[in-house]
């Protein structure tokens, strides 16, 4: 497994580096699944100008099925609210558009593992910490303090292809909030509670929920958001043909 600092020494190496190449590089080492946030909101003229951006992001036949509903203000506090209180009540329910991975095994088990652990370090919750680990799981549900979430969907009949469509914008997305200061953090566990969700935010029934999206202020002072992840080896995902 590799530092994103090594992967960053790798790429900054790479011949052809500079310019545009830097500032993507850039972009993507810095951002981080932030899960801590400060109360102040994104100003409404700064979202309006990357939701337009992440327009440009391309589909499958261009069908742009992407939809996004977007909590600000009191929108986001009761909503807030709503959710906590549902996932509190209902955490052994899981009712997702999209069905969510059966298993994690081999590699893929071992760093979602060290992932956890990482996190729960961070938090100082010793592990067994049946209770801790509760309250750190529903903090997806107050959206970790941020004053802004955005729920993602597709429609219906595009299946996962659509929902691979929205995968990139959302990908866009995030790059073009960090490149405007801007901190976020993806959220499956709101699709969990994907009839409930869509219920309180009036989204129709052809639309399916891909996930959430948690954004606004990092709290750098708080040590959850000190950890960063590793990645893998560069050359295990890659697989050259014809040398």
């Amino acid at each position: 497994m590799l530092t994103r600092e090594e992967i960053l020494s790798l790429l900054t190496s790479h011949p052809g580096s500079g310019g545009s190449w830097d500032i993507l590089i850039g972009l993507l080492s810095e951002r981080f699944s932030c899960r801590a946030y400060r109360p102040d909101p994104v100003p409404k003229d700064t979202l309006e100008a990357i939701f337009n951006a992440a327009q440009l992001t391309s589909s499958w036949c261009n069908a742009q099925p992407w939809q996004i509903s977007v909590t600000t203000g009191e929108g986001t506090e009761k909503f807030r609210s709503a959710l906590y209180q549902h996932a509190a009540a209902n955490l052994k329910v899981t009712q997702p558009d999209f069905p969510f991975p059966e298993r994690y095994e081999g590699s893929y088990r071992d760093r979602r593992v060290a992932a956890g652990v990482a996190l729960y370090q961070s938090l100082s919750i010793p592990k067994g910490d049946s209770v801790g680990a509760r309250e750190q799981m529903l903090e997806n549900y107050r959206f970790f303090g941020a004053p802004h979430v955005l729920v993602l969907t597709s429609e219906a009949d595009l299946g996962v292809y659509g929902a691979i469509d929205c995968g990139i914008y959302l990908g866009n997305l995030m790059l073009l909030m960090q490149s405007r200061g801007i901190d976020s953090i993806a959220q499956g566990a709101l699709a969990k509670f994907s009839p409930f969700v869509k219920q309180y935010l009036g989204i129709p029934d052809n639309r399916r929920i891909v996930c959430g999206l948690s954004f606004g202020f990092a709290d750098h002072d708080h040590p959850v958001n000190g950890f960063r992840t590793t990645r893998a080896v560069p050359s295990s995902a890659v697989q050259w043909i014809g040398e």
